[in-house]
């Protein structure tokens, strides 16, 4: 039903930047809380940040705060995260997730991937030192 498409992931040198995209397509985009989340080789998938209906309430993940931000285009139907400052260890494929939920819980339900209902492809981010 819902479709989530990943873009603008790459190869980046350590402490440079990348914007990467999540476009939505059916469903209704507005009414979902959107993630991001992110796995690396070898690793359990794990959160990395968060946002509400609206995108006036975040949630990031110790590892990025203050270097990454979300934010959501309700009108486009897309959700992007800014990753300023990367650090080799932030090498991962990043995917979008929706919660058609859309309900505002304690910080720590949107850590779990297993509240997100809607998964994208995922789209790799590299980052050399």
């Amino acid at each position: 039903q819902v479709q989530l498409v990943e873009s603008g992931g790459g190869l980046v040198q350590a402490g440079g930047s990348l914007r990467v995209s999540c476009a939505a397509s059916g469903g209704t985009f507005s009414t979902y809380t959107m993630g991001w989340f992110r796995q690396a080789p070898g690793k359990e998938r794990e959160f990395v940040a968060a946002t509400t209906r609206s995108g006036s309430i975040t949630y990031y993940a110790d590892s990025v705060k203050g270097r990454f931000t979300i934010s959501r285009d309700n009108g486009k139907n897309t959700v992007y995260l800014q990753m300023n400052s990367l650090k080799p260890e932030d090498t991962a494929v990043y995917y979008c997730a929706a919660d058609r939920r859309g309900q505002v819980y304690s910080g720590s339900y949107y850590y779990s991937s297993r509240n997100y209902d809607y998964w994208g492809q995922g789209t790799q981010v590299t980052v050399s030192s």
